[in-house]
């Protein structure tokens, strides 16, 4: 009697993708972890700076793979999305900085910040062309890539204050892409897609250097206060923009530019 050939699963596009993309999530994830212990050690911070960095990535990370289906018609994770992840793990890097006791004179740390948060900020400029090299460019690229920009601003906000750069108020700024979404919870014409934007890309790229700026020791507190509020202003004003043209679509069917 002949042997039944083997039984071979299915292949499942989206099961393959969730596999290399939580590869991929793994490796920046140990990555992160060396590094944030090599900097605690450094600093003499011990094991919850890398906890917090790590905190900060998981929850990033775990946000990232329960989009993962926008991804979709694409089988592979591509190169981009694994930079735009490397961008996230740097990110919480300096997440890990918030609420860490500062040195006595601080202004090296403050250098340090601001030279890794202009690489951050950088490698933002490689991911799109990649996936378009790659063909693998999607909404949930894009979006993801959206959403570390968020992360940064909110970050930097968060270390100005630490840095006594600013007042509270600059967390504002940083708030202010999360209240936005939280706001389309109640009122669902808010989380209605909006048209491509290069205002609203240029403002994004603006405040986050206006804010990185602002963290160097040449910066006094009271220009750094004046640079975060012309930031604050600015941004506010693309978000009332687009809160203004949602809302003047908000029966419309369609949105037509």
């Amino acid at each position: 009697m002949p042997l039944a050939a083997p039984r071979t699963l299915p292949d499942n596009p989206m099961l393959r993708l969730r596999r290399a993309a939580a590869l991929v999530v793994l490796a920046v994830g140990l990555v992160l972890l060396s590094s944030a212990a090599g900097v605690a050690r450094q600093m003499d911070w011990g094991p919850a700076f890398a906890l917090q960095c790590l905190a900060v990535y998981g929850l990033g990370a775990a946000c990232m793979l329960a989009g993962l289906r926008g991804h979709a018609p694409h089988a592979r994770f591509g190169a981009a999305n694994a930079l735009t992840l490397m961008r996230l793990a740097m990110i919480a890097l300096l997440a890990g900085l918030v609420g860490r006791p500062l040195p006595s004179d601080p202004a090296p740390l403050a250098w340090a910040v601001v030279i890794f948060a202009t690489v951050t900020a950088v490698l933002d400029a490689a991911d799109g062309p990649l996936a378009r090299g790659q063909r693998l460019a999607s909404d949930f690229g894009a979006r993801f890539d959206m959403e570390c920009d968020a992360l940064l601003v909110a970050v930097l906000c968060l270390l100005l204050v630490q840095f006594d750069k600013a007042g509270a108020w600059v967390l504002a700024a940083g708030a202010m892409r999360y209240l936005f979404v939280l706001a389309g919870r109640g009122w669902p014409w808010l989380a209605r897609p909006l048209f491509s934007s290069w205002r609203r890309k240029a403002v994004c790229v603006v405040q986050i250097t206006l804010l990185i700026v602002c963290l160097g020791p040449v910066i006094d507190r009271a220009a750094s206060q004046a640079i975060a509020a012309a930031g604050l202003a600015m941004l506010a004003a693309s978000f009332f923009v687009d809160t203004w043209w949602l809302y003047r679509h908000r029966r419309s069917r369609e949105f037509q530019i």
